[in-house]
């Protein structure tokens, strides 16, 4: 009885390490920001990995940054992406940068309530067959006024 036990357990996790991580539905996952702290004239990039099953990823992400104290602070806007190959089982890792008061850059939001933002910024991607993957949060990012 006990071997079956063992074998059960086993049985059991092979079978979760084999689990398929490529479905319909794209997968996003943050990585990294390169800062926690914004000041005028730097850049912000964040890092995310993506998978999908079919390789249709639309042409843009969408971002959303949220400041929850003020809400002037924050924006919704369409981030454009380089075309993917579309391949089956696609993966493969994203930058989305923004500039603060840095010419050649989407521009971030300054500040808007007089003081400095303590926000985090929102991710999410669609496909062509239009499965949106989860949204994904940075973590806290402070915006010196």
């Amino acid at each position: 009885m006990r071997n079956y036990i063992i074998i059960a357990v086993i049985c059991l996790g092979i079978i979760s390490c084999n689990k398929n991580k490529f479905s319909s539905t794209p997968l996003l996952k943050y990585k990294s920001a390169n800062t926690e702290v914004l000041d005028r004239g730097q850049i912000i990039s964040f890092k995310l990995s993506y998978t999908d099953a079919e390789g249709d990823l639309q042409d843009t992400i969408f971002v959303q940054k949220v400041e929850p104290t003020c809400a002037a602070s924050g924006f919704t806007s369409r981030y454009p992406l380089p075309a993917f190959p579309a391949t089956a089982n696609s993966e493969g890792e994203i930058t989305v940068s923004f500039g603060y008061n840095v010419d050649n850059f989407p521009l971030i939001k300054a500040p808007q309530c007089g003081r400095n933002d303590t926000c985090y910024f929102r991710f999410m991607l669609k496909d062509k067959a239009q499965h949106k993957s989860d949204t994904v949060n940075s973590g806290r990012i402070i915006i010196i006024k």
